[in-house]
């Protein structure tokens, strides 16, 4: 268990915080590229600051203070231009690096003050990679914001699925480490939720969790595994800071606030053979619900299974209460991590996991279980004969609320006509 004051340390990401200052070093995902396809202009609450995402007329993207410098109005319902955004107030204008290039009023009147050269806002740099927008909120120069092998995998179709979740980033993250609850939430619970059978899957038997340059990973054998099986010898990555790296998708944590979330998943799945050589135009990005219609938590999909489980530890979890066991092993090494990172950004080091040299910064690899799964080219025929893969073509199990239109745009690509999940888990199995 940690004191309040130690668990205040480990959630908290405001301006100014320990938290706050540490998640800051770090490349974030906020949007999907293809949300701007109708639109220029999106309010987004990051790291508790209130700011304003846009694309302007020439395509560039730019992330701002939600209010601008003048009186304060809300630039999210400014206009675009060739450079960055214009308020709709009175029409003051600011470029990416948050300098006002333009006051109407003023320049046509005195032009001779040229005031705006004093005026800025806030801006942050923003970099689009993987069908995603980053920012970076941090002192520059920025790190390199990381080329994950992944984002280089051909023949692939891939998605992008953002959920807001009411509760701190933190036990999001602790989720990334947590092996043991995919065998009671996911397979146990999720299933008798969906079929009413008293049943359980194969339990764990042996757990370990290693460190490495950018993050944790996790390994374990159950009862239907041995010490040859990859989830033991590879392992799973908990990515620093606040990521999950499953091999064909990722998940970020992103703190929206103290009491938020933002969920966003990145999901790649290789085409069949007899679809390739297959190049997307464009990464689509949707929005999944947390609640039903009825306002009930949905409880189908394997993410929709740990949000619920997330929101149900309260807001932001109290740590001084729990009572941790064996199987929490990686958490309190996570936890201890976060600590030393805290004590040492104070200390002026420099934090972990950053890329600052670009020349390393190509297509870097992370520990993947069952790989072959992922990159192999299969048949359509291999790939609906295998009792895992045929569920990733046919469905989207990871969260619930897929478009009809995202449905589609898979089908065409992955040549498997593509349905509601029935919420039946099947272990990944090698």
């Amino acid at each position: 268990m940690l004191s309040p004051e130690l668990n205040d340390r480990l959630t908290r990401v405001g301006p100014g915080t320990p938290m706050g200052q540490l998640l800051r070093r770090y490349w974030m995902p906020v949007a999907g590229i293809s949300e701007f396809n109708d639109r220029s202009l999106k309010h987004i609450r990051l790291l508790g600051e209130d700011l304003v995402l846009y694309k302007d007329l020439t395509g560039g993207f730019g992330l701002l203070d939600r209010h601008c410098a003048h009186r304060r109005a809300d630039l999210s319902l400014g206009m675009v231009e060739a450079q960055g955004v214009r308020c709709h107030y009175h029409g003051w204008q600011f470029n990416a690096q948050g300098q006002c290039i333009h006051q109407p009023f003023e320049d046509t009147a005195h032009p001779e003050r040229n005031s705006k050269e004093r005026i800025r806002a806030t801006a942050y740099p923003v970099e689009l990679k993987a069908g995603l927008v980053w920012a970076y909120m941090g002192p520059l120069p920025a790190p390199q914001l990381p080329d994950w092998e992944a984002f280089s995998w051909a023949n692939g179709f891939t998605q992008i699925v953002i959920s807001e979740v009411p509760c701190n980033w933190f036990q999001c993250q602790e989720n990334s480490i947590d092996p043991v609850h995919f065998e009671w939430m996911h397979e146990n619970w999720g299933n008798r939720q969906r079929t009413g059978e008293v049943k359980y899957g194969a339990k764990h038997l042996e757990l370990d969790f290693k460190e490495f340059e950018f993050g944790f990973t996790y390994h374990r054998i159950k009862e239907n595994t041995t010490s040859a099986d990859e989830a033991w010898t590879v392992g799973r990555v908990c990515l620093w800071p606040n990521g999950f790296f499953l091999g064909e998708h990722f998940e970020w944590r992103v703190p929206i606030d103290d009491h938020n979330t933002l969920s966003i998943t990145w999901k790649y799945t290789r085409v069949p053979r007899e679809r390739e050589p297959y190049v997307q135009g464009q990464i689509p990005t949707w929005y999944g619900p947390v609640l039903d219609a009825q306002g009930k938590w949905i409880d189908t999909h394997v993410m929709n299974q740990d949000f619920l489980a997330w929101v149900g530890q309260g807001v932001i979890a109290d740590r001084s209460l729990e009572q941790l066991s064996a199987s929490d092993r990686g958490i309190v090494a996570m936890r201890r991590r976060f600590f030393e990172e805290l004590d040492a950004l104070e200390n002026g080091q420099e934090p972990k996991g950053l890329i600052r040299d670009p020349l390393q910064n190509v297509q870097v690899p992370l520990p993947m279980v069952y790989g072959d799964q992922v990159t192999q080219s299969r048949t359509r025929a291999e790939i609906a004969a295998h009792p895992t893969l045929k569920a990733f073509y046919t469905s989207y199990i990871f969260q619930a609320g897929q478009p009809d239109w995202v449905k589609q745009l898979a089908s065409e690509a992955l040549g498997f006509q593509v349905g509601e999940f029935d919420g039946v888990v099947v272990p990944r199995q090698a």
